[in-house]
């Protein structure tokens, strides 16, 4: 298992998306993806992301200037 870090600051939608998804592409099943971005859309998109994909969520925090999310490849 791999933990790929993503920096998503500063884009705007879909930016991070298209990062995570470019990140889920190189990664395995079982890796860890930590993505960091500051578009306050991301957290609902992220969420919506996971389940269309059957990806795994494992913590999403919001810390004001950027929401962390963490999700596992399945």
């Amino acid at each position: 298992m791999s933990v790929i870090k993503v920096g998503a600051r500063c884009l705007q939608c879909p930016g991070p998306i298209v990062e995570l998804h470019k990140a889920s592409a190189k990664a395995s099943p079982g890796d860890v993806i930590e993505i960091e971005a500051t578009d306050p859309g991301f957290k609902k998109d992220v969420v919506a992301w996971c389940k269309k994909t059957k990806n795994e969520l494992l913590k999403l925090d919001d810390f004001g200037d950027h929401i962390v999310a963490v999700i596992r490849k399945c």
